[in-house]
Parts: C-alpha cells; sequence; structure tokens
C-alpha cells in the first residue's frame, strides 16, 4: 500500500493575524473604557473632548478596519499560493 505525504497545514496563529486581531480590537476597547474620555476639557475648536475623540476614532476604526482587511486578503493570497491553487 503505498503512503501519500501528509502536508501540514501552516499555523493558525501567526504574526499578521495578530496584527489584523490588533487592528479590530483596538476601537472596542477604545470604546468601552468610557472612563479615559468621559470629560469635556480639552476643547478642540468649541467642541468638548467627549465628542471630538469619538468622532476621531470613527476615523482611526475606518484605517484600522483598512488595514485589517488588506492584511487579511495579503494573508489568504499568500496560503493559496502556498497550497498551489487558485482560490480567492
Amino acid at each position: 500500500m503505498s503512503q501519500t505525504p501528509q502536508t501540514t497545514p501552516g499555523p493558525v496563529v501567526t504574526p499578521v493575524r495578530v496584527v489584523i486581531g490588533v487592528c479590530l480590537l483596538a476601537p472596542f476597547v477604545a470604546m468601552l473604557w468610557v472612563g479615559s474620555y468621559a470629560k469635556t476639557d480639552p476643547t478642540f475648536i468649541g467642541i468638548p473632548f467627549f465628542y471630538w475623540y469619538q468622532m476621531l476614532w470613527v476615523l482611526i476604526s475606518t484605517t484600522l478596519t483598512m488595514t485589517a482587511y488588506k492584511l487579511w486578503q495579503r494573508d489568504q493570497r499568500a496560503r493559496s499560493a502556498a497550497k498551489g491553487g487558485a482560490e480567492q
């Protein structure tokens, strides 16, 4: 009986996937830690800190989510190429 070579898939947790997780987790931690931004000072062009901090995190969250998505696409392409397939 012939033995087929057993291929082991790459590790499930890679440094790229850890970075993806941090990118996706950071906005949640920042917004759930209310004590860090539940204040009015300092104001920015007359807007209390509470509001401009949250609006700033909208932009930061967008950037981090986009970064995580691009890293995920690159990771999936690399895994597909390593398998020798043309999957996407």
